[in-house]
């Protein structure tokens, strides 16, 4: 076994946790598994120093599961890749998300207790967007935090939208706005309010 996980570690493309993981089952091949008997598996936690997001844009139809940090820094590629899913839908446009929404989508997930990607209804909106949006409804400010990458509009599979609402308000990083007609709640790192 020892020589296996040893070529496996020294195969490039097997990534660290996939090695971790090999070395887990092997560890745990010597346990009896009525020791297991009864017991849920519990969700894979993020190893230490990684944080990751999953997402699933609504209106696009593109999902993204992603490592944005690790080893203490935020991963350029990988946020590239968000900024991308996260754009305006409507116009195409672009702009960086800022990582601190990032990490309170990803405190927000752990505060959940699950894995589940978030559906996105509205990140990056442009100007032109914004201004679409706020010409037709008395809910939409005319400079939103959208405009900034400083917002998202989110919901949870199999998650209510009350815990989702509460657990954001828990983290008191930003707004949290309710919209359960709509089926999401808005988050954003701006200052601290609830509506």
């Amino acid at each position: 076994m020892r020589a296996h996980l040893l070529k496996v570690a020294a195969d490039s493309r097997v990534d660290r946790r996939q090695f971790f993981r090999l070395g887990a089952f092997a560890a745990l091949a010597g346990v009896a598994p009525s020791a297991f008997a009864g017991l849920r598996a519990p969700q894979e936690p993020a190893p230490a120093g990684e944080r990751d997001l999953r997402f699933y844009h609504t209106h696009t139809g593109e999902s993204l599961r992603v490592v944005y940090w690790e080893a203490g820094e935020y991963l350029p590629e990988s946020l590239a890749e968000v900024n991308h899913l996260l754009r305006d839908f409507r116009t195409n446009e672009v702009k960086a998300i800022t990582p601190a929404l990032l990490d309170l989508l990803h405190r927000v997930q752990a505060g959940l207790g699950t894995s589940e990607a978030f559906h996105v209804i509205s990140a990056y909106r442009s100007p032109t967007t914004n201004q679409m949006l706020h010409e037709h409804s008395s809910g939409v400010a005319s400079h939103s935090l959208h405009m900034d990458g400083l917002a998202i509009d989110v919901r949870v599979p199999g998650r209510d939208l009350r815990q989702l609402r509460q657990v954001a308000m828990a983290q008191q990083a930003g707004g949290v706005g309710f919209y359960p007609a709509s089926q999401f709640v808005h988050l954003d790192v701006g200052r601290v309010r609830y509506w």
